[in-house]
């Protein structure tokens, strides 16, 4: 659990607020958010463009409650007006629950009645702008060397994404496998790059305990988003059991610079929309996923290539 809160209502007021904000979320005093940084509450209108990284939060005030979410939608938040019940996960709502949507702010009375609603779109935020390509390197390659990584591991799989990440910063590689193939040829892209990576080799009895956790946690039966979502989850326990809270993991890469194999046959303008389309959405299809993995285990998840920044740059 991440973030848990309702409030307890007397004639229209809130009379206690029972909550919480478990790692990696953060409270400060009645604002319970995930984010690097404390949002500025005075800027409830525009905390979609203000905030620029990942968020979701919740925030007791006097006269609302006011929840907000990224325009990605990357971190869950889901809430119900009934009870006044907010929360990263939807298992905590018995009788169901509606989802803050991505780039959505919302106040909420006391009562349970909507006041305000507004929704920032992708489009608002990153807007397609003409770059030279040269300074598109540049910025790019200052963000991600700027990165800070104190603390942190690297889920490492020897691919080109993870391998430049891990060619940039100094911090120990670990990966997961059932393959002794894969083992040797991850422990070679590591020494073709000067590194050393500390390799888990997962049984039948690991595949099987997170087949039983996995779809509780990430709330879906979906095949496909299970089966990415195991080794994620044996990564996240692996650098848990070595000590790390946090694990820098390549997310956005593909869909930021056209890494998936689909890319090749499409057109440029083709090419164009899937790429803009896939990043639009890599709230819902990916980024929730992992959130809720990281969330389970009080982990945390670092992904220098979704920086805001980068991101624009991307775009």
């Amino acid at each position: 659990m991440a973030i848990y809160a309702f409030a307890e209502i007397k004639n229209g007021k809130a009379r206690r607020i029972f909550a919480s904000a478990k790692y990696p979320s953060k409270q400060r005093g009645n604002l319970f958010f995930d984010s690097e940084k404390v949002p500025d509450l005075r800027k409830t209108a525009d905390l979609p463009h203000v905030m620029g990284e990942f968020y979701a939060l919740v925030a007791f005030r006097p006269s609302y409650i006011f929840l907000s979410r990224d325009v990605f939608g990357g971190k869950p938040l889901y809430y119900d007006l009934k009870t006044l019940t907010f929360s990263s996960f939807k298992k905590y709502f018995e009788g169901g629950c509606l989802e803050v949507n991505p780039g959505e702010s919302i106040k909420i009375d006391y009562n349970g009645k909507i006041l305000e609603r507004k929704i920032t779109h992708f489009e608002d935020v990153f807007r397609k702008k003409n770059i030279d390509i040269s300074e598109a390197k540049e910025k790019i390659e200052k963000y991600l060397t700027s990165f800070k990584t104190k603390h942190a591991c690297l889920a490492f799989s020897g691919g080109v994404d993870s391998s430049f990440l891990a060619s940039l910063y100094d911090v120990e590689l670990i990966s997961v496998t059932a393959s002794k193939k894969e083992e040797e040829w991850i422990k070679n892209a590591a020494r073709s790059i000067g590194k050393k990576v500390n390799i888990y080799v997962f049984k039948e009895k690991d595949v099987k305990e997170a087949a039983q956790e996995v779809p509780f946690i990430i709330e879906t039966d979906n095949i496909l988003q299970i089966s990415i979502a195991i080794p994620i989850y044996i990564a996240l326990k692996f650098a848990n059991r070595l000590g790390y809270r946090k694990v820098i993991f390549g997310q956005g890469a593909d869909e930021l610079f056209g890494g998936y194999k689909r890319y090749e046959t499409l057109e440029s303008h083709e090419l164009e929309e899937s790429l803009r389309n896939d990043l639009k959405n890599i709230g819902k299809n990916n980024l929730v996923r992992d959130t809720k993995l990281s969330y389970a285990l009080e982990m945390k998840i670092l992904a220098p290539y979704l920086q805001w920044e980068i991101i624009k740059t991307a775009v």
